[in-house]
C-alpha cells in the first residue's frame, strides 16, 4: 500500500509561565500498512495508539516541546519502543515535562525515513527555539506544528518565543516550498502555502 497521511485529535491543557489553557491538538501519522511515524504526542497515548493500530511505529517526531505536544511522548515511546525525536534547542522546555527521559536530537535538513519515503526536518524557531516542521515532498505536505496556522503565524507571547524570528522562519523555511503544499498544523484546520503566502506583508507590518 502507498504512503498515506492519517489524523486524530486529543484534548487537554497547555501549561507555561504559570498559566494553563484548554487546547485541542492534532496528531499526524505518515506511513503505510506496515510502518509509520507520528508527529507530536499530545495529552494521552491511547488515541495515538488507536491511530497507529497494528503498524510498527518507527519514530515519534516532535515539532516542539511545549507540553501539549509532548505530554504522551514518554508513555508512547515505552509502549511501542519508538524513539522520540526533538530539536535540542527545545531541551529546556522538554525537561519541564520529562526531566529524566531522553530524546534523539534532530538537526536542520535531517531526513527521517518511513515506508519508502522521507520527511525533511526544517528548523523553524520563533514559537519556540527548537521548533521544527517536517516536509514530505512526495506527499506535497508539510507538518507545521505551531509555526504556521490557517490565518497566520503561531503565538509568540510567552517564554522562549520571538515574533521576528518566527516571521523569518516562515518566510525562508516554509514560503520557499511549492505553493500547492498542504500545511498540516498542530491545532485547527489545515491550509496551504499558497493560501497563507499573500498575507506575509501584513504579518511583517505587525512586527514593526
Amino acid at each position: 500500500m502507498s504512503v498515506e497521511i492519517k489524523h486524530t485529535t486529543t484534548s487537554g491543557t497547555f501549561n507555561l509561565d504559570g498559566g494553563s489553557w484548554e487546547v485541542e491538538n492534532n496528531v499526524w501519522l505518515v506511513g503505510d500498512d506496515n510502518e509509520c511515524v507520528v508527529i507530536d504526542a499530545p495529552h494521552r497515548p491511547e488515541p495515538i495508539l488507536e491511530l497507529i493500530g497494528s503498524r510498527r511505529l518507527t519514530a515519534i517526531l516532535c515539532t516542539h516541546a511545549h507540553d501539549d505536544h509532548v505530554t504522551a511522548a514518554r508513555l508512547l515511546s515505552e509502549a511501542t519502543g519508538a524513539p522520540v525525536h526533538l530539536h535540542p534547542a527545545d531541551e529546556v522546555l522538554w525537561r519541564q515535562t520529562h526531566p529524566d527521559f531522553d530524546f534523539v536530537p534532530l538537526s536542520d535538513g535531517e531526513l527521517v525515513p518511513v515506508a519508502g519515503t522521507s520527511l525533511q526536518t526544517r528548523h523553524t524557531p520563533g514559537h519556540s527555539p527548537g521548533g521544527v516542521c517536517f516536509y514530505a515532498a512526495e506527499l506535497g505536505a508539510v507538518f507545521s506544528g505551531d509555526t504556521l496556522f490557517q490565518g497566520g503565524p503561531g503565538a509568540t507571547g510567552r517564554s522562549f518565543s520571538n515574533f521576528g524570528t518566527l516571521l523569518d522562519t516562515i518566510r525562508y523555511q516554509l514560503f520557499t516550498l511549492p505553493v500547492a503544499t498542504v500545511v498540516h498544523t498542530g491545532h485547527g484546520d489545515s491550509t496551504s502555502i499558497g493560501e497563507e503566502l499573500p498575507h506575509l506583508d501584513e504579518w511583517l507590518a505587525r512586527g514593526h
